[in-house]
């Protein structure tokens, strides 16, 4: 009779939950990326506005440029917030990714032990019935012989 796990269920269940908890750490990824890629589309934007406020602008329209410019700063502080934010939500995510990969590698030795008994216990009973099997062949030949010397 081949091994089978009794737990195999629960095992594929929490292999389910790991791969599932791998999508979201991806997920919360791609957030603090997309995150990073709007600061740095804003760091551009700022950049492309300073140069443009010194090299072609009249001095009538700095007070415009100047009010612009609070905006995208304020803008970028509201992008490093969410950022730390996005970093936080993938620290925790991450750490139930841990959590799940745990409880996947508990099961998953908890089998292989399992697999072992199952081993040892077939050995032991193929060493039985070879044993019986010698038994029975001892005893016939020491009935043989009994035969024959009684022959003889």
């Amino acid at each position: 009779m081949p091994f089978r796990y009794r737990l195999q269920k629960v095992l594929d269940f929490r292999i389910r939950k790991k791969e599932e908890q791998l999508q979201e750490v991806l997920k919360a990824k791609n957030e603090v990326d997309r995150i990073q890629g709007l600061i740095n589309a804003n760091n551009q934007e700022i950049a492309g506005v300073i140069h443009t406020m010194r090299t072609t602008t009249d001095y009538r329209q700095m007070d415009a440029y100047d009010k612009y410019l609070k905006h995208l700063y304020v803008k970028g502080d509201q992008l490093e917030q969410q950022k730390q934010e996005a970093i936080k939500a993938l620290e925790i995510e991450k750490e139930k990714l841990v959590e799940r990969e745990k409880e996947v590698k508990v099961l998953e030795k908890h089998k292989e032990n399992a697999k072992e008994e199952y081993r040892l216990e077939e050995r032991k009973i193929e060493n039985k019935m070879l044993s019986e099997v010698g038994v029975q062949k001892y005893f016939q030949k020491s009935k043989d012989r009994k035969e024959e010397e009684g022959e003889n």
